[in-house]
């Protein structure tokens, strides 16, 4: 059992899988002076204990649907508010005859190397392809414990968060946001260096055409309009 720069015990050692941080394997977790009580099961997600029960913060409620969300809650768990910037949810997308807008999802191994990432990099291949037929799609990492399931499952990949990034399909173009991940998010065209600068946390960025984000430790996604099988609903 490893421990993360932030103090979560994580069940692997090269990235924490609580928070996603790297895990310096070289480094060894301090030793306390007295017998600690056993950690609880990394897959609970546990906060540090709050200082009294008398101090906790109250819950907040949504201005939009008036669900109530826990304090420290970034988006209404009812209907996807953003608390931070005060930005409604984007209105459903009807319901397509087919298919408009695909993400695929690559191991980049280049990606790996470029940062330096603790452990190995996954075995490359072809994308995994995800039809999207929403104008609102996240991608991170899967938690039972907290009911996430996102659009884009990076579930294999332990540097990425799990609520890492959203895309947002505006007017035929898409937008890309950092939901503030751990390791960040980063955009790339082909053909120029690998990025080095994360986006700002919660700021919409425009994507061309050809634009790559990249995330985590190796994963790699980029949106590109359909082919004509998956248009109709034959995806790959």
């Amino acid at each position: 059992m490893a421990t993360c720069p932030n103090g979560h015990r994580s069940s692997t050692d090269d990235f924490c899988d609580v928070c996603g941080a790297p895990i310096d394997a070289t480094t060894p977790s301090p030793t306390p002076s007295a017998p600690a009580a056993p950690a609880p099961p990394s897959s609970l997600m546990l906060p540090d204990p709050p200082a009294a029960a008398a101090t906790a913060a109250p819950a907040v409620t949504c201005p939009n649907c008036a669900t109530e969300n826990p304090a420290d809650a970034l988006f209404c768990e009812g209907c996807g508010y953003d608390f931070t910037t005060g930005q409604m949810p984007a209105p459903p997308s009807a319901a397509p005859a087919g298919v408009d807008w695909v993400a695929e999802l690559w191991i980049d191994p280049e990606w790996f190397e470029h940062q330096n990432a603790p452990g190995g990099c996954a075995t490359s291949g072809a994308p995994t392809v995800v039809p999207l037929r929403a104008t609102t799609v996240t991608a991170g990492r899967a938690a039972k414990s907290r009911g996430l399931a996102p659009d884009l499952d990076c579930s294999s990949d332990g540097a990425v968060s799990h609520e890492h990034a959203r895309f947002t399909l505006d007017h035929d173009r898409w937008y890309v946001e950092d939901l503030g991940s751990t390791n960040g998010t980063f955009v790339g065209a082909p053909g120029e260096p690998l990025p080095d600068t994360p986006l700002p946390p919660h700021q919409r960025r425009e994507l061309a055409d050809d634009e790559r984000v990249y995330v985590g430790a190796w994963t790699r996604i980029m949106i590109r309009r359909a082919t004509d099988n998956e248009r109709a609903g034959i995806v790959t």
